[in-house]
């Protein structure tokens, strides 16, 4: 089952990134080309927070592991630290001459990674309210970081298609990874063995051996380059986000379970919690959160799959209910789109919001008809019935902060 909801984002120009908060996966946080960083909880229409004191456009956000604190890096280079809580900025961080692009934390203690199109990995101590340490070594912007689990090393993905492993002990470079011919997009590391994902521009998924730093083996050439991917918390399989689909892959060898048909485009991250695969991306100024039914995709499910050369032709996509996060029907009316879902009338609760009309029911599990200008698809909630999901652009009115 995949699932869609749209957001039009208080941003006065377009979004730039966005994290979800991993503890929780309920919160989304958003930097814009206005300078702004914006707080949202999945499945609410308005920011809960809007935070300024840049002064040039956001293009990195992330969350703390406890989601108390947001840092946000800018084209100036600048990093600030907002706390959450209290609503204010408790750091402004200086250091990186050109765009800060990547933000990570540290799992524990208080520590983060910013990567730059000034080439340069730093590490920062908030507390110390500075600057710890800089790696140098790639030769063009740091695009993609992330601390291992246990928070003793740290991975720079770059422009310059390199992967670097970093020892925050001894603060020196532990390997150089070159495989990729594109460059680094996203890394993940998999939850409890030493073992690397990076997707690249390149279009290829590649696996690492983190005892022996050997290549394991790389999935793909896919069709389109590789945006997101993260190991779902089992440790089985790896979840790859690329441009318009989605694709489960295993390794020892390279196995592709099942591909399934989404349409987000530009997506910018990705994460699995409660069984439920989350998928976050923007466009202009609209954001776009797509939940993904783990349970109902191979290989955590039965479905036919046929394999040519270790990829997947699925025929099946994870399709069903596109109603709003909570799980909620919806009937919306917006220009030429109509999208008219039948649910329980006994529990009915109608909203307008300006030209949009939406009708929210409680019960998800009944037959929907969806009317797409010329196009009707009738869904039923049964897995036997398979259709590629459609999107449904829900244009709310900006949210007054």
């Amino acid at each position: 089952m995949t699932t869609k909801r749209a957001y039009k984002l208080p941003h006065s120009s377009t979004v730039n990134c966005l994290k979800i908060g991993r503890k929780s996966s309920r919160v989304l946080v958003t930097g814009g080309e206005d300078h702004k960083v914006n707080l949202w909880a999945i499945g609410k229409p308005n920011a809960i927070l809007s935070l300024s004191g840049h002064t040039s456009g956001i293009d990195s956000v992330s969350f703390d592991s406890s989601e108390v604190l947001v840092a946000a890096g800018a084209a100036s280079g600048t990093i600030k630290l907002w706390d959450l809580e209290e609503a204010k900025i408790v750091r402004t961080l200086t250091g990186h001459r050109s765009n800060c692009i990547s933000v990570d934390f540290h799992p524990f203690g208080e520590f983060f990674a910013s990567g730059s199109l000034d080439t340069n990995l730093k590490i920062w101590d908030i507390r110390k309210k500075g600057c710890i340490h800089t790696y140098k070594g790639h030769t063009r912007g740091v695009n993609a970081i992330r601390f291992t689990p246990d928070g003793r090393w740290v991975v720079s993905g770059g422009e310059d298609n390199t992967v670097k492993l970093w020892d925050l002990t001894a603060g020196k470079l532990l390997h150089d990874f070159k495989c990729h011919e594109g460059q680094i997009q996203c890394i993940d590391f998999h939850p409890h063995e030493f073992l690397l994902a990076t997707g690249s521009a390149d279009r290829t998924v590649k696996f690492w051996d983190l005892e022996t730093f050997e290549l394991i083996g790389s999935a793909g050439p896919e069709t389109s380059g590789v945006r997101c991917l993260t190991f779902n918390p089992d440790g089985r399989t790896l979840l790859c986000g690329l441009h318009e689909s989605l694709k489960v892959f295993s390794w020892e060898p390279i196995r592709c379970h099942d591909a399934v048909d989404v349409g987000w485009s530009r997506l910018s991250d990705l994460n699995v919690h409660e069984g439920k695969l989350l998928g976050c991306s923007y466009n202009q100024s609209c954001v776009g959160v797509w939940v993904v039914d783990i349970s109902r995709i191979e290989p955590y499910t039965i479905g036919a799959v046929t394999r040519v050369n270790g990829h997947s032709e699925s025929k099946s996509s994870a399709s069903g209910n596109l109603s709003v996060l909570n799980e909620n029907s919806a009937k919306a009316s917006l220009g030429k789109l109509s999208v008219s879902q039948n649910s329980d009338p006994l529990v009915k609760e109608t909203k307008s919001l300006g030209r949009l009309s939406v009708s929210q029911n409680s019960d998800p599990l009944l037959k929907e008809t969806k009317t797409l200008g010329r196009l009707s698809v009738s869904q039923n909630s049964e897995p036997a019935k398979e259709s590629k999901p459609q999107e449904v652009y829900l244009v709310l009115h900006k949210g007054s902060i």
